[in-house]
């Protein structure tokens, strides 16, 4: 069984964000991406990829003038995993309390409950 990977910063997750999106990034890219959202420091993007590399969720290749980073896992299982991580500790494995509080949350639109809807009526027909 392979080490399971920490889950993912606020600050990590936003710049996982960015290299999925591009699918491969160098340091100044994240960079000038969080630029446009907010004011980062560059050497804090630096050390926050360093991290992510460290803690195996991103791969780095040498470029000619900088270091390329790629995603170590696709986007999609990442967040799958937080998602299964979260419900543990908050609903002690049971996605029941999860989809009731989503239903039940004002700020979910009728659009996303109708996309719930289909999602469970799409994946009892599989069953």
């Amino acid at each position: 069984m392979k080490p399971k990977k920490p889950v993912l910063t606020d600050q990590e997750l936003e710049i996982m964000k960015v290299v999925w999106q591009r699918g491969s990034a160098t340091v100044r890219d994240v960079y000038e991406d969080l630029l446009t959202r907010r004011r980062i420091a560059y050497t804090t993007v630096m050390t926050m990829m360093g991290i992510l590399e460290q803690k195996g969720h991103l791969r780095k290749s040498a470029d000619e003038r900088a270091y390329v980073y790629t995603p170590a896992q696709p986007q999609r299982e990442v967040v799958g995993n937080m998602v299964q991580e979260f419900v543990k500790r908050v609903f002690n494995g049971s996605v029941t309390p999860l989809l009731v509080h989503l239903v039940e949350n004002k700020n979910v639109s009728k659009e996303e409950l109708g996309e719930i809807s289909k999602l469970l009526k799409d994946r009892r027909r599989k069953k």
